[in-house]
């Protein structure tokens, strides 16, 4: 046996899929080889299919826990690793151990077996998987309080899936065998809707595609395999950011949609140096056209764009690259291959797919950039450039026992790189023709003529002529990419500015507009939003348009949406980066709605839930006082029985207790009502607590229980009628949880904050992280007899405390019980 044990995963994607079934199916096989197999846990859930399959099994008795008076059977570790067989059987791999036990989840359990050696089998559901949680959420509207690392299963040795069809499943369900008839009507209208099932057995069959891709790329990474295997179609688009690729975009979602399972990436291939390539809003329409068609969009730095694409295709495991045809002239590919005809030869095992479009065989539309000198230093690089080689040769002429030829020629060849540096590369070229016309007529003989005497001297002046001009162009390229450079740094610095307020800085748009306002030197800004038609103003900084027309820039921000500053005007590379500002904001916009949403999605589940609460509470606890009071009325009616006093007398009784019983219902759940849509608007005056108690004590059943021992003439701000009802409320959740004849003490007295009351019962209590849950509406923790209350009556009692300026909470009694601790206020502190 290994070192440590093998995991097997049955992975289901709903409950009664089959999973336990088969992990039973698979242990009755292994044993029927000899396989020392036993059970550690298997949940039959009452279902006579899997009780049958465990006939035969050996079975490790379980482990009996009492936890807070309930006693429990849970997987005995212990003797399982005692046991020591080959293969255990662990179901429900993601369940919650009872509070003592030695590890908190039983995929823990699973892992202290495997680490004994002891191969496991498990089974999963995939609604249990942490990574999933909150997709399953949004699926079925449930969160699974109990899940399972994703890490846990993706170690597994071997993971099979145990699928089942939706419309199967539901008739599964439907004939009982998964639940409980008295369950299954509940149980199709909600979690096991035909289109939850859909979605949770795509959401698992996606999972586990996702594992065997990972298992087959780790194969062919262990085995060193540079070939592709094409176990399914995935295509690999290379874009250049041109106008084609909208074109190429299209052939390969196309070509994708064929094949079952087809997968297809966009490539874009950027510069190692940066300086050239798409603008960021070029790429971000690129990939919004890229996730519309349903591809992905990838980028990677190379500076060979061929050998780039295929190390990606590679890389991916793609089986066909798709390429435009080339914009440029067939001279032009003659002379120099293209990235196209580079990819084909270099492809292998790939297919290159290269497909036309309306721009093939065009010269590249691109303008090139024009200069970003100003008109007046283009003007001073002319005047250099022509009166610099007729001083600089003057000053020769002046000096010319002192040089040569060489000398005088890498002077002029200097003012030619000094022009292209003050005006570019059209001066300087001017300057080079003056200047080698200068060197032609001032110092090679004869003198003052364009002839040229000895030929060597021709040739020399004809290089330095070819030579200033390409050192010219050098000079004005180099010149050109620092500038690039500058701006690319600049707008990289703004960017990570953005990016760092994007991740820390809220939803502050007034900050992102200071900030625009900063960098580009505007006098203010703001974000105007289309209301009934009107452009109005959302959000400003400094002295912002009033109104877009006013705007000296505007960019939009969404189609309703739009970031206007005032101030000056902006060249091309600043409106990229305000763009880039616009992008930001409606990031700001996009979270403050996904909010918003979030916020009201909270707010119909919490009136969900409540509603469900008040359903239940309406067809069970309003519907035993109301038929025991029919029941005694009716027997009272009745004409053929001769009751006796006492009978009468008690049946009287049962009416009034029922109507008691039902009026107090109705009292508290119109009362919550009022406190969550705040009509709850309480008069505080001066209070007696000693009278507003023993008035409160007077309207409870079993009163007499109660002891009251009030600190004499205790007065507090509050509204009588509120505070007798919350009194009256905890008393009878005392008396409700304090089996006679244990005492209720209600005592009170003043503090620094004012005074506070506090109302004691001496029963079981409760564990201290359930205090807060005790106030949240239909909650009913501990034994209460069924039909006795909905859980309302402590939700009430805090809700008026608060409305009152107070506050209620819950401690534990010294000895046994619970406390509940009411603070008011005192006339003193509220003047």
């Amino acid at each position: 046996m290994d070192s440590r044990g093998k995991l097997r995963v049955y992975l289901g994607a709903a409950p009664g899929v089959g999973k336990t079934y088969a992990m039973l199916d698979e242990a009755q096989r292994r044993v029927a080889r000899g396989t020392d197999v036993v059970v550690g846990v298997v949940e039959t859930h009452g279902r006579e299919n899997t009780a049958k399959a465990l006939a035969g099994l050996e079975v490790v008795p379980r482990r009996s826990m009492d936890y807070r008076g309930t006693t429990y059977l849970e997987m005995d570790l212990d003797g399982v690793l005692a046991r020591r067989p080959e293969v255990v059987l662990v179901d429900e791999l993601a369940h919650t151990n009872i509070g003592g036990s030695l590890h908190e989840k039983r995929w823990q359990d699973v892992e202290a077996i495997l680490a004994a050696g002891i191969h496991v089998i498990t089974t999963v559901n995939i609604q249990h998987l942490e990574s999933l949680n909150d997709v399953v959420e949004a699926i079925t509207g449930q969160r699974q309080r109990e899940t399972v690392p994703d890490r846990v299963v993706r170690q597994a040795d071997a993971i099979e899936l145990v699928d089942m069809s939706p419309q199967a499943l539901r008739r599964r369900m439907a004939h009982g065998n998964i639940y409980s008839h008295d369950k299954v009507d509940v149980a199709l209208g909600q979690y096991f809707r035909e289109g939850n099932l859909a979605a949770l057995r795509e959401l698992a069959l996606l999972w586990l595609a996702d594992r065997v891709d990972e298992g087959l790329d780790q194969y062919r990474e262990k085995h060193e395999i540079d070939s592709t295997w094409a176990t399914r179609e995935r295509i690999v688009v290379a874009l250049t950011g041109g106008p084609e690729s909208a074109a190429l975009l299209r052939r390969a979602a196309r070509i994708a949609s064929r094949g079952s399972g087809g997968e297809w990436m966009a490539l874009y291939v950027a510069r190692r140096d940066g300086l050239s390539g798409v603008t960021p809003d070029q790429l971000l329409k690129l990939r919004r056209t890229t996730e519309d068609l349903g591809g992905t969009l990838h980028t990677v730095v190379g500076d060979d764009t061929a050998t780039a694409i295929l190390d990606f295709a590679r890389a991916e495991n793609a089986s066909q690259v798709i390429i435009g045809a080339s914009r440029r002239g067939r001279l032009s590919t003659l002379l120099r291959p293209g990235v196209g005809e580079l990819v084909i030869a270099a492809s292998g095992d790939i297919d290159a797919h290269v497909v036309t479009h309306d721009y093939a065989r065009r010269k590249n539309t691109t303008v090139r950039a024009s200069s970003n000198l100003s008109r007046g230093r283009l003007y001073l690089g002319y005047a250099f450039g022509i009166l610099a080689p007729l001083v600089a040769s003057e000053l020769l002429v002046l000096t010319d026992s002192l040089h040569g030829l060489p000398t005088e020629a890498m002077v002029l060849m200097a003012v030619v790189v000094g022009t292209a540096l003050v005006g570019g590369i059209v001066p300087a070229i001017i300057s080079a023709v003056v200047s080698s016309l200068a060197l032609n007529l001032v110092f090679t003989p004869p003198l003052w003529s364009l002839t040229i005497a000895d030929p060597e001297n021709a040739f020399a002046i004809g290089l330095f002529l070819v030579v200033g001009i390409a050192v010219a162009s050098v000079v004005d390229r180099a010149a050109r990419n620092t500038v690039l450079a500058r701006k690319a740094r600049a707008e990289s610095d703004a960017l990570t500015v953005l990016a760092h307020s994007l991740l820390h800085a809220g939803d502050d748009v007034e900050t992102l507009l200071a900030s625009a306002c900063e960098l580009f030197g505007a006098r203010g800004a703001a974000v105007f939003g289309a209301v009934d038609g009107r452009q109005e103003v959302m959000a400003a900084s400094g002295a912002p348009p009033a109104s877009l027309d006013s705007a000296d820039v505007t960019v939009s921000i969404d189609e309703s949406t739009t970031l206007a500053l005032c101030g000056r005007r902006l060249d091309a590379s600043d409106r990229r980066l305000l763009k880039a500002y616009a992008a930001h904001a409606a990031v700001l916009a996009e979270r403050t709605r996904a909010h918003q949403a979030e916020t009201e999605r909270a707010q119909l589940a919490v009136g969900n839930k409540t509603r469900t609460a008040l359903l239940a509470a309406v067809s069970h606890d309003l519907r035993s006082p109301l038929a025991a009071v029919k029941a005694a009325a009716g027997s009272l009616r009745n004409t053929d029985i001769r009751w006796s006093p006492d009978d009468e007398a008690q049946l009287l009784e049962t009416i009034e207790d029922s109507a008691d019983r039902l009026n107090a219902l109705v009292v508290n759940l119109l009362d919550m009502s009022r406190i969550q849509t705040g009509a709850v608007r309480p008069t505080l005056t001066e209070v007696d607590l000693d009278d507003t108690v023993h008035q409160a004590i007077g309207t409870v059943a079993e009163g007499s229980r109660i002891a009251v021992r009030l600190d004499e003439s205790l007065v507090a701000l509050a509204d009588p009628g509120l505070l007798e009802r919350v009194v009256a409320n905890i008393c009878e959740n005392a008396i409700k949880y304090s089996p006679p004849p244990a005492p209720i003490t209600v005592d009170g007295s003043r503090t620094s904050r004012g005074v506070v009351i506090r109302i004691a019962d001496s029963g079981p209590g409760i564990a201290e992280e359930n205090h807060e849950r005790l106030f949240a509406p239909f909650q009913r923790l501990g034994d209460v007899p069924a039909g006795d209350g909905v859980g309302l009556g402590l939700a009430v009692a805090q809700g008026l405390t608060e409305a009152m300026g107070g506050t209620l909470t819950a401690e534990d009694t010294p000895g046994g019980g619970l406390t509940f601790v009411l603070e008011l206020t005192t006339p003193q502190e509220q003047s």
